[in-house]
């Protein structure tokens, strides 16, 4: 037979069950790689957090407690801790207002100066009427988080959450003087 005859080119019926089974075992790892890679991708992540967080705005007129975080998005225990802020979003969501603060961005400069973040994440509780209750910096356990929030709603003393958590440190840049226009953006005098 020559390398050109038809017969040449048929596979023998083992070596055609070997490559179906080859085939099949590929399709079979590729099937496990991507559900592996989709369950090990969490649906928490900080983006949609802040996509689905209460703006400042409406937490300050709504005459509801208030959970503010001030995070960034390369903040390690900011990430670590989105599961459990989905998790607790979803149980007190609906009576609590979830308020996130990206540090990054200056529009928020004077609520990092005023509540003195030098620590993200940094946590926030506030009354009904925006007062300032307590406050937690870093990464804190589900448990305390729930149980603050859970006295939060019932208008309850929290039990002091001030326990300080891994933290990525951050330093609050120093707001320009924009009121004097001879001043080009510098530092105030």
């Amino acid at each position: 037979m020559s390398a050109d005859s038809p017969q040449a080119s048929k596979a023998s019926p083992a070596t055609q069950v070997r490559n179906l089974l080859i085939v099949l075992v590929a399709i079979a790892l590729s099937v496990a790689l991507v559900l592996g890679l989709r369950t090990q991708t969490s649906t928490a992540s900080l983006g949609t957090l802040a996509a689905n967080a209460t703006p400042l705005e409406v937490a300050q007129t709504n005459n509801k407690p208030t959970l503010m975080e001030f995070y960034a998005n390369w903040c390690t225990s900011c990430q670590a801790m989105a599961g459990d802020m989905t998790k607790l979003k979803q149980q007190y969501g609906d009576r609590v207002n979830f308020v996130m603060l990206n540090v990054d961005n200056t529009k928020w400069l004077p609520e990092v100066l005023n509540y003195r973040v030098d620590g993200i994440p940094h946590f926030v509780f506030l009354d009904p009427q925006g007062q300032e209750l307590a406050s937690a910096i870093g990464q804190q356990p589900l448990t305390l988080m729930s149980a603050s929030l859970s006295n939060l709603v019932a208008n309850l003393p929290l039990s002091d959450p001030a326990i300080a958590g891994e933290t990525s440190a951050f330093t609050a840049p120093v707001k320009p003087n924009q009121d004097d226009p001879r001043s080009h953006g510098g530092l105030p005098s």
